[in-house]
């Protein structure tokens, strides 16, 4: 599995635990890795379950919101102090109710980012009620890809693609 050498605490049980999550998700473990690789990566360059964004309060391998985390049943600080096993129970919880329609990596990181934005075509921009395209653009600059302070779905998939590590590129062409 890509990114395995990452994992530094309850190894076994964590990898066991993401295979049994991804073959209920019906998706390949690896994918789940590439998303921790890119959301929760610490200081040593490891794949860390502490990992915290000070800016907007997000936490967790999927870099959960503390309002996603609500609407789970958690909170940010909950999802700090759990075990790395622990944790993808929520990790799971978040993807579930997607499954069967997420059919790449690509599909898997939209959800994780916006999930609003999964399946839509790639004029689709990305913006809610509460939060304006440009809000949100202007937080993510890059996959603001053209740089007018909206982005689209598009652009979405094509940074994801952008941002999966070319080790991880080529894991995937193998299996």
């Amino acid at each position: 599995m890509v990114y395995d050498n990452l994992i530094t605490q309850n190894k076994a049980a964590f990898l066991a635990k993401l295979t049994e999550i991804a073959a209920k998700l019906k998706i390949q473990p690896s994918w789940l890795m590439i998303v921790f690789k890119i959301e929760a990566t610490d200081q040593s360059g490891n794949i860390s379950h502490q990992a915290l964004n000070p800016v907007s309060g997000a936490a967790g391998y999927i870099q959960f919101m503390p309002a996603t985390a609500r609407g789970l049943g958690t909170t940010t600080a909950a999802l700090l102090n759990m075990t790395n096993v622990q944790q993808l129970d929520y990790v799971y919880k978040y993807f579930q109710p997607y499954t069967g329609r997420i059919n790449s990596i690509q599909d898997l990181y939209t959800i994780t980012f916006f999930p609003r934005a999964l399946g839509k075509p790639d004029n689709y921009v990305l913006q809610t009620d509460t939060l304006s395209a440009s809000l949100i653009a202007g937080q993510n600059r890059p996959y603001d890809l053209n740089r007018d302070n909206a982005i689209t779905a598009g652009e979405l998939r094509a940074s994801i693609t952008k941002r999966i590590p070319s080790e991880a590129l080529e894991y995937l062409k193998k299996k």
